[in-house]
């Protein structure tokens, strides 16, 4: 009989709040501050491309890294260290004089940030619920949306995009401060079981039965190379509209950098305001209606974005695209087994996020190219192909029929009774 979580301290719950919402702010601040270090460093518009690719190295190395360091450290500790990198990193962002030492900090930042989201994620699931889960989430939309803010006043009041970046690495290390004092409360208060090392409980009465899982038979399923492209191409939409933004509007639309930094801002409010608000909705329409309607409104948003006009087609464009995209992240996780079947849902969710974490570093940086040698206008175009493209995907793999459960089970080993037995387990092979 599973137990529900208890009711997590308030201090801890914050902070983890404030490290979702730190989480974002670096994503934020990239879109407004890009031209500015643009121009400083003297280096072409796609160039952004080699400091999203460091970053996403660094995430999805400690990301998978982790776990072995939450069972030797614990999530205390390990929120402290790699907050306080995270903090290194962003300040030298502010003092890097050269474009490779800018990438170098990337790459040390992806690091930080990576095992933060990680090992939160890894003790937030055992230990905060389901309705904290979500609300974490949305929480860093919340920090993306902030970071436009910072960077755009930092270049109103005429100050060097530098700023920026000392700004959110100051507030950072007030935060490795804050999770260095409580090390000893987030032990105390760590769930039981081996949920916080990254392996889920046992649930169930009983012991429970096995069946093998070869990693051949997941990856010949077609559910799970769509589920992939899948998120690559949502994750990419998310991180392109919102990187290259701020470039439409001012050398495309004509606005000022103080009203399109608000706008960017504006964007990553709606997916903060999105993730909120439908995560009610989907649990009364059922997250099949809510993932089409959402599909459907990132398209239109795209298309709005795409159209030539004024400014303010663009900006509703892109609220449009961040409302619509909010639950799409959430929901495809959440239907993962229902595409794949239960005995591969693991697997193929771990090989998820980190095509979601390509997706977010290639096509962005391929759209970077593209921008640099045409002109940003192409921007909704590109996002109006790539959202129709994932509307294609999710249609062809929900109309495919769910992996067979696989069979037979591994017998019981000798003394056992199978008829008080616990539910059948899927066991990855290597793990």
């Amino acid at each position: 009989m599973s137990t529900a979580p208890a009711r997590p301290r308030a201090a801890l719950l914050l902070l983890s709040y404030l490290a979702f919402v730190s989480l974002g702010l670096p994503d934020g601040l990239l879109g407004v501050s890009w031209p500015s270090i643009r121009g400083d460093f003297g280096v072409p518009t796609e160039a952004v491309g080699w400091v999203l690719t460091a970053g996403t190295v660094g995430y999805l190395t400690s990301s998978v890294l982790a776990g072995f360091t939450l069972a030797r450290v614990g999530v205390g500790a390990l929120l402290a260290g790699s907050t306080l990198l995270a903090s290194l990193a962003l300040t030298g962002y502010s003092v890097s004089p050269v474009l490779a030492v800018l990438v170098g900090c990337a790459l040390l930042l992806g690091l930080g940030s990576g095992a933060v989201d990680s090992g939160l994620n890894a003790y937030a699931a055992g230990a905060f619920g389901a309705r904290h889960m979500n609300w974490l989430h949305a929480f860093f939309g919340l920090g993306v949306a902030i970071g436009p803010l910072i960077m755009t006043a930092v270049l109103s009041a005429g100050l060097a995009w530098r700023w920026g970046y000392g700004i959110v690495a100051a507030a950072q290390l007030v935060l490795a401060a804050a999770f260095a004092l409580t090390v000893r409360a987030w032990r105390r208060d760590a769930p039981a079981g081996a949920a916080v090392q990254g392996v889920p409980a046992a649930s169930g009465s009983g012991p429970a039965s096995t069946v093998q899982v070869p990693v051949r038979d997941t990856l010949r399923l077609p559910a799970v190379w769509s589920g992939l492209l899948a998120f690559a191409l949502y994750v990419a939409i998310e991180v392109s509209a919102g990187l290259w933004a701020f470039l439409l509007l001012t050398e495309g639309r004509g606005l000022s950098a103080a009203l399109a930094g608000g706008c960017v801002s504006a964007y990553w409010g709606s997916l903060f305001v999105g993730r909120v608000v439908q995560g009610l909705v989907a649990e009364r329409l059922g997250a099949g209606l809510v993932l089409r309607a959402s599909l459907a409104g990132m398209a239109v948003g795209a298309a709005l974005i795409a159209v030539p006009g004024p400014a303010v087609l663009a900006v509703l464009g892109l609220v449009v695209v961040g409302f619509a995209a909010a639950p799409v992240f959430p929901l495809l996780t959440l239907t993962t087994a229902e595409r794949v079947g239960a005995a591969h849902a693991d697997r193929a969710i771990g090989m998820q996020i980190g095509a979601s974490g390509v997706g977010a570093a290639l096509v962005p940086a391929g759209l970077g190219v593209l921008i640099g040698n045409t002109s940003v206008q192409v921007l909704g175009s590109a996002l109006l192909v790539l959202a129709l493209a994932l509307i294609a995907l999710y249609e062809w793999g929900a109309r495919r029929p769910a992996a067979r459960p696989p069979a037979p089970a591994v017998p019981a080993q000798p003394g056992s009774d199978p008829q008080t037995s616990g539910p059948v387990r899927p066991v990855v092979d290597g793990r």
